[in-house]
């Protein structure tokens, strides 16, 4: 069994090391400039689509949360990832702490750093 965990444990770092740069590089520039972020989320799939993608994505928000949170104590990006697995998942006013989140400096740093290697223009806050 501890080894099974111990793979476990491998993967979801693996695979956050590589969606959190990923996540962020497929973010537009402009993504936290407007007042308020547009809602078309799976436009124009079927509800069933719509809602399955949804449980998806809310999912791999909370799995990178927790597996963020496992990096504050291990090797690996925990403030980063746990940051990403917040952006991903769906929670009321979650708009406003993205911007307040992506407003401070070293987030944003870090953020502009990531788009950078990728040839990305940086995140502008408007």
């Amino acid at each position: 069994m501890q080894i099974l965990s111990t793979i476990l444990i491998v993967i979801l770092y693996l695979a956050a090391m590589a969606m959190v740069p990923w996540m962020i590089i497929r973010l537009p520039s402009d993504y936290f400039s407007k007042e308020a972020r547009e809602n078309c989320l799976f436009k124009g799939n079927s509800l069933l689509v719509k809602s399955i993608l949804l449980i998806l994505k809310n999912l791999i928000g909370w799995i990178l949360v927790l597996s963020g949170i496992a990096m504050l104590f291990l090797p690996g990006q925990g403030v980063l990832t746990v940051v990403t697995g917040v952006f991903l998942m769906d929670f009321p006013h979650k708009y406003k702490m993205e911007k307040w989140i992506i407003s401070q400096p070293v987030v944003l740093k870090v953020f502009n750093k990531i788009r950078k290697k990728a040839n990305k223009t940086a995140f502008s806050l408007g």
